[in-house]
């Protein structure tokens, strides 16, 4: 099997935000503490695995934010009517 070559680097997917919640893991790029420590020496193997993982974390997340949404079951456009309260 052929191995495939890498013309560019894969690129620090590091957004700048660096704050990490109570497991390590940063809020801006959701990469774990230790992914963090070693991107610089990873292959770009380990790096697209990464990669990879924070893409399960990001669509796991969104669905946590649409399950929420649907559990509170808020219509911020609907125009709630009240009736006479006296």
């Amino acid at each position: 099997m052929t191995q495939q070559i890498e013309l560019f680097d894969i690129a620090n997917p590091c957004v700048s935000v660096c704050t990490s919640n109570k497991k390590g893991y940063c809020f801006g790029c959701l990469r774990s503490r230790t992914e963090r420590q070693l991107w610089l020496s990873m292959t770009n193997e380990q790096r697209r695995e990464v990669l990879r993982l924070i893409a399960g974390r990001k669509q796991r997340i969104e669905q946590m934010r649409q399950l929420k949404g649907q559990q509170l079951g808020f219509d911020f456009e609907e125009v709630a009517e009240f009736g006479k309260l006296f």
